[in-house]
C-alpha cells in the first residue's frame, strides 16, 4: 500500500490538559459537546494521561466544549508537534 502524500495527511493539534479526572472527564465533555459523529470528526486520541491529539480543523469546537462542560477542563499548551510541546512545558 502506497502512503498518502503529506497534503493529504490529516494535521494534528496536541493538546496539554489540566483537570481532575481527565480520562473521563475529557470523552463526556466532548461527548457532550459535539456528540458521536462530532467525535469521529475530531480524530480524538490520548497520547499520554494528560496530553491529546485532534485534528487541526476541530481545535475550536474542542475549546468551546471544555468551556461548557461544568467541571473544569484547562487548556494549558496547544502544539503542532510533540517535541515542543515537551520542551515548552
Amino acid at each position: 500500500m502506497k502512503s498518502l502524500k503529506p497534503s493529504m495527511r490529516e494535521k494534528k493539534r496536541y493538546l496539554l490538559l489540566k483537570g481532575s479526572n481527565l480520562k473521563a472527564n475529557v470523552r463526556k465533555a466532548i461527548l457532550d459537546g459535539i456528540g458521536i459523529l462530532g467525535m469521529s470528526r475530531v480524530g480524538f486520541a490520548w497520547v499520554k494521561d494528560n496530553i491529546i491529539a485532534i485534528n487541526r480543523e476541530s481545535l475550536n469546537e474542542i475549546r468551546a466544549c471544555f468551556a461548557l462542560y461544568p467541571e473544569k477542563i484547562e487548556v494549558l499548551l496547544v502544539s503542532g508537534s510533540l517535541k515542543k510541546l515537551k520542551k515548552q512545558k
